[in-house]
């Protein structure tokens, strides 16, 4: 049978040393099922690293954790300490991030058609929402007015590159929602808009637009000092070759019951991170004449930058570990069972997969089996045929038996909570927070209340 293509996935010193550490059985064995591994100094270096780059290119800018990103208490604490902004969408993320220490000011409410109880307290917080529709802006108004406060906003604009979102204000609702901040109880503080996909030009591009919106703005005596370009940094799972190799040679044989995909995220992504910050601020727009750089236009326009990165604050802080408790032998590949669910792998949530390989990680003293690889897929312990962790045969150099742990990498990003259920009444796999202390590693439960 021929072996699919081996995604290894990029990793850190310090998850190679835990991944040989004795830790890993010892917490499968005391939780008693799958958990969840968390670095939060892996999450301060990768603030710092977007930080720098406003720093570097000379531009004021703002960066806001996604909070839907991941629904851990020490993210949110570690923003809190850095002085990081939180991006919330909802009336429970609000609640947690106050109670984290984030101050209400370096809030940002996002999310369509807020709900009445969300939009009172992000106004009595002095947090910055981002209003999605006129009708939206409408409540706003009266609820601020009833509250004897002045709401601080962003106004949402539907990006011309993809006219079909259901996010978003056209320009004539935009012409439209600045008359009515003019004239109500709102500092109206400037732009924002989201982008799916990961082009860095069209971000350069739209923010370039904003400003001219801004100026537009100021001209009927509005504030409209900034911008937010929203996420859309791509996280680099893997190296480029091996996506390639994979990109070329992929198909449905390579996977569990001939099972195929609309399409992946993009595991490989020569610009990522904050170096798309960085590619985003160095590009000159479309139409800029002269090649100025979207940092020049801000820094001549006095616009602040705000990004709200979610998966790119979490690249390499985390990852989710499981239990073979099942193997059974197919035709030339076998399917393990996990003591867990795909429901805390969340790709599958949009009829995708987590494509980067799972690390095997041997269990016990037993004998050494003859060297792989050894193709294999990965199910999970419930009565659904349809619930796979992993479709595709990954190739492991040896064949896993029950009791080896499957550690899934950089998983913190979306992957561990987006989609959890307590299917079957499987309890919900916990959060170890995890840090170095001298040579050996320091572990607690992460703290959120659920």
């Amino acid at each position: 049978m021929e072996v699919t293509t081996a995604l290894a996935s990029h990793t850190t010193p310090e998850v190679r040393s835990l991944l040989g550490d004795a830790l890993l059985h010892e917490l499968s064995h005391g939780l008693g099922g799958p958990y969840h591994v968390l670095f939060p100094e892996r999450f301060d270096a990768c603030a710092a690293a977007f930080r720098a780059v406003f720093a570097e290119a000379g531009v004021d800018g703002q960066v806001y954790f996604a909070k839907k990103a991941n629904k851990a208490a020490v993210y949110v604490e570690r923003a809190a300490v850095a002085g990081l902004g939180v991006d919330v969408a909802s009336h429970g993320e609000l609640r947690e991030a106050l109670a984290a220490g984030v101050r209400g000011e370096d809030l940002v409410v996002t999310g369509p058609a807020k709900a009445d109880d969300l939009l009172r307290v992000a106004v009595l917080q002095g947090a910055l929402i981002a209003v999605d529709a006129l009708d939206e802006l409408d409540r706003l108004i009266v609820l601020a007015a009833g509250l004897g406060r002045r709401a601080r906003v962003l106004l949402r604009r539907l990006p011309a590159e993809q006219p079909h979102s259901r996010f978003g204000l056209d320009d004539g609702e935009l012409a439209a929602a600045l008359r009515r901040c003019v004239d109500g109880p709102v500092d109206m503080e400037g732009f924002s808009f989201h982008l799916s996909g990961y082009d860095v030009r069209q971000r350069t591009d739209l923010a370039a637009e904003s400003i001219g919106w801004c100026t537009e703005a100021r001209a009927l005596g509005l504030r409209a000092d900034r911008i937010s370009v929203g996420g859309g940094f791509a996280v680099d799972y893997v190296d480029a070759e091996d996506w390639r190799r994979f990109e070329e040679s992929s198909r449905p044989e390579h996977f569990h019951a001939g099972k195929s995909f609309g399409g992946f995220y993009p595991y490989h992504s020569p610009v990522a991170g904050a170096d798309a910050l960085r590619t985003i601020l160095a590009a000159a727009p479309s139409g800029s004449g002269e090649g100025t750089t979207l940092a020049e236009l801000l820094r001549s326009a006095g616009v602040t930058l705000l990004v709200e990165p979610g998966r790119a604050l979490l690249d390499q802080a985390g990852f989710t570990v499981f239990r073979v408790q099942g193997v059974k032998d197919r035709d030339g590949y076998a399917v393990l069972t996990v003591d867990g669910s795909s429901l805390s792998l969340s790709e599958q949530w949009f009829d995708s997969e987590f494509l980067p390989d799972p690390v095997l990680v041997p269990g016990g003293a037993g004998p050494v089996a003859d060297a792989g690889p050894y193709p294999a897929c990965v199910g999970a312990a419930t009565c659904l045929e349809s619930d796979m962790l992993t479709w595709r045969k990954i190739p492991f150099p040896v064949r896993p038996a029950v009791g080896d742990l499957l550690v899934y990498l950089n998983t913190a990003g979306y992957q561990m909570d987006s989609n959890e259920s307590p299917f079957h009444e499987l309890p919900l796999p916990p959060k170890v927070v995890v840090e170095p202390s001298g040579s050996r590693f320091r572990w607690r439960l992460d703290r959120h209340p659920h």
